[in-house]
C-alpha cells in the first residue's frame, strides 16, 4: 500500500523535467515526505503561457497512487528564474571553471557574472581540477577576488578538495553552472552521492564534453541544502542595460570613478584615464579589461541597429 489517497493535494518541489512529466518531491510535513511522483502539468498553464521550471515550488493532486503520478495543479510565487539554464528560486550560482582541459573562456565567465548580478543572484566562482596547475588557479582566483567574488578552489581527486565548496552551499538552493567538461557533475557526485550521473572523459581532439548533462536536475545535499546541475551553456547574451551603465558592473574600475579627466569617462578612448592608468600598472587585470572593452562595442553595436 502507498498510504496515498487519490485525488489528494500536497505540497512539493520539482527536481526534474524530462518529456513533459515533471517529478515532484513531497516537501509537506507528513510520513511521506520526500516520496517523489511524476507530474504532468494541468492545461491551464499552458493556456496563460506559464511553464513549470524545475526548481518550482508546486502543489499537485495524485491521479495514480500505485505509479506515483499527478497533476500540478498550483506554481507558487517564483523567487528568480532563469531562462539558461531554465531553474527557478535560486539563491546562488556557482559558476565552475577548469583551469585547464579545458581551458577557461574569460569573456563568457565575465559576462555571465555581469548577467547573474543584474538579475540579483548572487554568483561564485569555482575552480575545478586544480590538481592540474595550481599556480594557474591561485592566478585567476586573484583576478575574481579582486574583481569582488568569492573563489573556492577545488579538486574532484584529492582529498578534502571539495571542503569549502560544501561548506559555501549551506543552506541556500545553489546552481553548478558551466561549460560542458569541467567537472560540475562529477562535483555533483562527491555531493550528492545518490545522483549517480554519467560522466565521461574530455575529447582531446575538440576539448569538449562528450556527454554533458541533458536536463537541469536538482539534488537534496540535506535538508537545507540543494544544488541544480544543469546543462553547459554555449553562448551567453549581452548584458540588456545601457552601455553608460556597463563599467559600474566591473567592481575593479570602482576605485577609480572620478579619478578620471572627464566625468562620465568610459574608461575606453579618454585621454588621462585613471582605469587606463592603472591597467598599465597591472592593479587591473587585462582579461577583464579586454572583456569590458569588447561588451562595450558589442552593446554600441546593438543600439546602432
Amino acid at each position: 500500500m502507498s498510504n496515498f489517497d487519490e485525488g489528494k493535494v500536497y505540497f512539493a518541489k520539482i527536481i526534474k523535467g524530462i518529456a513533459g512529466f515533471y517529478y515532484c518531491i513531497i516537501f509537506d510535513e507528513c510520513e511521506r515526505k520526500g516520496q517523489i511522483f511524476a507530474c504532468k502539468a494541468k492545461g491551464i498553464f499552458r493556456n496563460i503561457g506559464v511553464k513549470p521550471l524545475v526548481g518550482d515550488n508546486v502543489d499537485f493532486e495524485i491521479t495514480d497512487t500505485k505509479d506515483f503520478e499527478g497533476n500540478i495543479v498550483k506554481i507558487h510565487t517564483r523567487k528568480n528564474a532563469l531562462i539558461r539554464p531554465a531553474v527557478a528560486n535560486i539563491d546562488k550560482v556557482v559558476l565552475v571553471l577548469a583551469v585547464e582541459s579545458p581551458s577557461p573562456a574569460f569573456y563568457y565567465l565575465d559576462k555571465y557574472l555581469i548577467n547573474m548580478s543584474n538579475a540579483g543572484i548572487k554568483v561564485e566562482i569555482c575552480w575545478n581540477k586544480t590538481d592540474l596547475n595550481m599556480d594557474k588557479a591561485l592566478e585567476y582566483a586573484k583576478i575574481y577576488t579582486d574583481a569582488g567574488f568569492k573563489n573556492i578552489i577545488a579538486s574532484t581527486v584529492e582529498d578534502g578538495g571539495l571542503k569549502t565548496l560544501k561548506e559555501t552551499l549551506k543552506g541556500e538552493v545553489n546552481v553548478l553552472a558551466g561549460a560542458s567538461g569541467v567537472g560540475k557533475s562529477s562535483i555533483t557526485n562527491i555531493l550528492a552521492p545518490k545522483a549517480n550521473m554519467d560522466t565521461n572523459t574530455v575529447s582531446r581532439k575538440i576539448e569538449r564534453g562528450r556527454h554533458t548533462t541533458r536536463h537541469s536536475e536538482l539534488f537534496m545535499i540535506d535538508n537545507d541544502t540543494f544544488v541544480f546541475d544543469t546543462p553547459g551553456f554555449t553562448s551567453v547574451e549581452s548584458p540588456t542595460f545601457d552601455k553608460e551603465e556597463l563599467r559600474f558592473h566591473f567592481n575593479e574600475f570602482t576605485k577609480y570613478e572620478g579619478k578620471c579627466r572627464f566625468a562620465g569617462c568610459m574608461h575606453i578612448n579618454e585621454p588621462d584615464c585613471a582605469v587606463k592608468e592603472a591597467l598599465e600598472k597591472e592593479y587591473i587585470s587585462e582579461s577583464r579589461y579586454q572583456s569590458y572593452k569588447k561588451m562595450y562595442e558589442e552593446m554600441s553595436e546593438r543600439r546602432r541597429y
